[in-house]
């Protein structure tokens, strides 16, 4: 296990937060389309979709509160 820590350094945790960052935006942007499509178009309220939202904003919101508390 000696090998980890020349593997995974600052930069690669650093390219990791980004990414699953951008990757949890555009995933709650799909959602986000969907559900208004669905809604628009097929005049559908998805409670499903609705709620993946409402999660993915709740994190979002908590995460950026605690972030701010603890700096």
């Amino acid at each position: 296990m000696s090998f980890l820590p020349k593997a995974i350094d600052e930069r690669f945790l650093e390219h990791r937060r980004r990414s699953l960052s951008a990757a949890g935006m555009c995933g709650g942007l799909v959602a986000g389309g969907l559900f208004l499509y669905r809604l628009y178009a097929d005049h559908r309220f998805d409670w499903d979709l609705f709620a993946v939202i409402l999660t993915f904003a709740v994190v979002k919101v908590a995460l950026m509160v605690w972030y701010a508390l603890r700096d």
